[in-house]
């Protein structure tokens, strides 16, 4: 059989993995005379590696995350944060048991940075994740309840292994607004895995969702399994402007 049949055969099976490395992985296993077994196994090999690399760019690309942001990329040095911390959440162990991470500190402290990287590392190790803005997410939820669809996203972020709540307490929204971020929590709660950043104090909250009782309903859910990681105050462009 032609090499062109072989590789329009793949193609039509849809196997690309096999199908770009057919040349490669053929050359060497007739230059080191591989068993006809080791020959297809290392193609299988491919195609497997294929489709999970397919995947990840998938889970990339819905996940909406804003920025490319990585671990390797963030100076740990001079700042309170945790890294040993850090790291090991990006590990991605914590989805498993549903656990939380907050992350708290002033502007610039590399909150946004860091949350991102951790579900960038999750993902990459197979978890499905959503990113929001807080107040972003806070409009949807109230034009869902306003269309009568109220629970849809919630079901759908239930069924995602984490989502990350990025820069509460930035901006301020109407209580009706803080009542629906607390139902979605509560929705979460044990399911999916809740990644937030903010630049307040734990008993500054209330200031955000307009009920204190609510607010510490809230906070019992959200830190029951939680890692708490904070960032300062001090802002990292703020230090190193020229």
């Amino acid at each position: 059989m032609e090499r062109t049949e072989v590789l329009d055969m793949m193609g039509a099976l849809k196997l690309f993995g096999m199908r770009g490395a057919y040349d490669e992985t053929l050359a060497t296993a007739i230059k080191r005379k591989h068993e006809p077994q080791r020959l297809v196994g290392d193609l299988l090999k491919a195609e497997i590696s294929e489709k999970q690399a397919r995947s990840i760019r998938y889970q990339m690309t819905i996940a909406k995350l804003p920025l490319a942001k990585d671990l390797d990329g963030f100076a740990f040095a001079g700042t309170p944060i945790n890294e040993a911390l850090v790291r090991d959440l990006s590990n991605g162990g914590f989805l498993a048991e549903q656990r939380n991470a907050v992350l708290i500190g002033g502007t610039g402290t590399g909150k946004s940075h860091l949350a991102i990287a951790i579900a960038r590392a999750c993902i990459r190790g197979g978890a499905r994740g959503r990113f929001y803005n807080v107040v972003d997410l806070v409009n949807r939820l109230d034009a869902e309840a306003r269309a009568g669809r109220q629970g849809r996203m919630a079901d759908y972020l239930s069924r995602l292994d984490v989502v990350i709540l990025d820069e509460l307490g930035y901006l301020p929204f109407a209580q009706a607004g803080g009542q629906l971020l607390f139902h979605l929590v509560s929705r979460l709660y044990e399911r999916t895995s809740i990644i937030v950043t903010t630049n307040l104090a734990f008993a500054e909250w209330p200031s955000v969702f307009g009920d204190a009782k609510m607010t510490t309903a809230l906070l019992d859910r959200l830190t029951h399994h939680c890692e708490i990681i904070e960032t300062g105050n001090e802002s990292w462009r703020f230090k190193n402007r020229a």
